[in-house]
């Protein structure tokens, strides 16, 4: 993919990794259209880019995420990748997270993405692509975050089995599978405390490997054990 002129729609540009994938594909000549829950955040978010078109979702709603896809797509004229960089947290053991905490992550971390998805993938041509931002949980999942770490999990394995059938009608399917990363996330669970955690890598890293890797058709970014992107043309 070209971004120079691509159009691209990133849901969760609200966030710090959203906000930096906005920054680094704008950068290098997208148009790009942001989604967020937070009209004033979203507002935020689009200041700094005179005349982009936002849209506003409720990760709840999945009606509203094919409707921000629908927005995006008539305001640019098309779309050529949607990047979905948001989710939600949750800290505490398998027993003492509740029901409700459970079904909230998997609908945040898992069905609102592949919301966004199912209605790109009606859009989207040939040579275009769809990204999402998993975790290192999906691979390793971790105590104290079975119920986080399920959702991504379950994202990941949809992911899987999407890019197989997208192949068939040329576009490409990105994980986006980071370590621990300096945003803030894990100070704002949704349930729990986090435990101690190093200091987390740089988004704006992150988000410079994200258009190397869009931009090479590659299928997994995630980070080596020094904390470093790794984009792999092949996910494994």
């Amino acid at each position: 993919m070209e971004l120079s002129g691509a159009r691209v729609l990133v849901a969760g540009a609200t966030g710090a990794l959203g906000g930096a994938i906005t920054a680094e594909i704008v950068g290098r000549g997208a148009r790009a259209a942001l989604a967020g829950r937070d009209p004033s955040r979203l507002a935020a978010a689009a200041h700094p880019y005179p005349g982009v078109p936002t849209a506003r979702f409720d990760a709840y709603d999945p009606g509203s995420c094919a409707k921000a896809v629908e927005q995006a797509a008539a305001a640019l004229g098309g779309l050529d990748a949607v990047v979905v960089a948001f989710g939600a947290v949750a800290f505490g053991t398998a027993a003492g997270v509740g029901d409700e905490v459970a079904e909230h992550l998997m609908a945040v971390n898992h069905l609102a993405p592949a919301a966004f998805f199912r209605a790109a993938l009606d859009i989207l041509k040939p040579g275009s692509a769809i990204a999402a931002v998993t975790g290192v949980v999906a691979e390793r999942p971790q105590k104290g975050m079975a119920d986080y770490s399920a959702s991504k999990a379950a994202l990941r394995a949809w992911l899987d089995a999407v890019r197989r059938e997208a192949r068939t009608v040329g576009v490409g399917v990105l994980e986006i599978r980071p370590g621990h990363l300096h945003t803030g996330f894990s100070d704002r669970p949704v349930a729990g405390t986090a435990p101690p955690l190093p200091r987390g890598g740089d988004p704006r890293q992150v988000a410079a490997a994200v258009a190397d890797a869009l931009m090479a058709g590659a299928e997994l970014l995630r980070t080596d054990a020094a904390g470093m992107p790794v984009i792999e043309r092949r996910a494994r």
